[in-house]
């Protein structure tokens, strides 16, 4: 898998495929991190059905271990790119990640048909130009370890800051032993683990 690289993120959309972080036996509970604002509050979504996992808007985004900012709009290229390190279709951004990195925005066929000067969904998320959505599912891939929200305006606050003021964890239960950390606001910390992310994760990440 991906060592991801201490730098400051932008930001990943569209559940439909399915793929591939020790264990311990059992998840944390909620802990408290130092630093960063609590992001606005928001529902955890219910345990998604294939058909609510196809609505749902999705953003992904790879700190990779090369430098570079790595972002997907759809779930099945953001899963290409953790098997095979690499996206057949890309739109390149040097210098424009936050940090002055390159960054590599993930294409479908049909985005690739795109004009230019028309932004993909992965870009209008990168640029900021989407405002709250919901329901929402999205991913980071930072410091070795996943980052998963289930709001838009929580992953935009770790965005801003890199920083998790509440989170549910559990260790060496992705893809590759990596850990877990599941992302709360000031209303869900207080409901338990997030059943709906937890069984949202294993469904993107399980293999056929």
């Amino acid at each position: 898998m991906h060592k991801t690289s201490p730098i400051l993120a932008g930001a990943i959309i569209s559940l439909l495929a399915l793929g591939s972080l020790t264990l311990n036996g059992c998840a944390s509970q909620p802990t408290t991190t130092s630093g960063g604002a609590a992001s606005k509050p928001a529902e955890t979504a219910a345990k998604p059905t294939e058909a609510a996992v196809a609505e749902r808007a999705n953003y992904f985004l790879v700190f990779h271990e090369n430098g570079r900012l790595y972002a997907f709009s759809d779930p099945a290229l953001y899963l290409l790119f953790l098997e095979h390190d690499e996206v057949p279709l890309t739109r390149t951004r040097i210098g424009g990640g936050p940090a002055g990195q390159t960054v590599i925005i993930g294409l479908t066929k049909k985005e690739a048909k795109l004009p230019l000067d028309k932004p993909t969904q992965t870009e209008q998320f990168f640029d900021g130009k989407i405002d709250a959505v919901a329901p929402f599912y999205g991913e980071a891939i930072y410091n070795g370890r996943y980052y998963v929200f289930g709001a838009w305006e929580d992953m935009k606050a770790f965005l801003q800051h890199m920083e998790v003021p509440y989170a549910y964890t559990e260790i060496g239960v992705g893809p590759k032993g990596e850990t877990v950390v599941y992302y709360l606001n000031k209303k869900t910390k207080n409901q338990g683990s997030p059943t709906a992310l937890i069984e949202a994760f294993k469904k993107l990440h399980q293999k056929k």
